[in-house]
């Protein structure tokens, strides 16, 4: 009995072991991708067993990554659809760099995010549908880019049947129409848009 107990320990240990590693693995594959002239970055060593320890990193009692914080950090490059790996991410403050390139789809898989800053950056393309699944979702920054097309119908269902509490897209290349304020059930749902365009 005592062999088996010691087992699934093992066991549990072993996958808590993988899932730590792919989440630094996800990192690392962002990491390797920017350019980071300020070094704020060097402590992200993927030979670690979790990125636990790594600065602007934040992690649950599980030691998996709850918060990735590297606004103003000065770096540039793209967003990686690895980032869509970190499946307990609450908060991805990446406002204020040189991001550029398109938004991930899989960005959509982060169903336990809470808040996505990605404004004052150079990112470009669409705004992907797939963040509608973010249901979690309070804050939605993506001011200050060169994104374009329309805003996709299933960002303005996460005003009218998530937790959305600011929704600020203005400066940028979109179109389309929506209402400036929306009070819901469970928030208000304040949407901030360039004068000129309609969301």
């Amino acid at each position: 009995m005592r062999s088996k107990t010691i087992f699934v320990l093992v066991f549990a240990l072993a996958i808590a072991y993988a899932d730590c590693n792919s989440e630094g693995d996800a990192l690392n594959a962002w990491k390797v991708s920017l350019a980071d002239p300020n070094n704020v970055l060097q402590s992200w060593d993927p030979t670690l067993v979790n990125p636990c320890t790594w600065l602007h990193v934040t992690c649950n009692d599980e030691n998996s990554v709850t918060r990735v914080d590297l606004g103003v950090a000065g770096l540039s490059g793209p967003l990686v659809p690895q980032l869509g790996l970190l499946a307990n991410l609450q908060y991805l403050e990446v406002y204020g760099n040189k991001l550029s390139g398109a938004i991930p789809s899989a960005l959509g898989n982060l169903t336990n995010l809470v808040s996505l800053d990605l404004y004052h950056n150079r990112l470009s393309g669409s705004i992907p549908a797939v963040l509608g699944n973010l249901r979690s979702l309070r804050f939605l920054r993506l001011n200050g880019n060169k994104l374009s097309g329309n805003l996709p119908d299933s960002i303005v269902q996460l005003i009218n049947h998530g937790h959305l509490q600011i929704l600020d897209v203005s400066n940028n290349r979109l179109a389309g129409t929506v209402r400036a304020t929306k009070k819901t059930g469970f928030a208000v749902t304040t949407v901030i848009q360039d004068p000129k365009a309609y969301y």
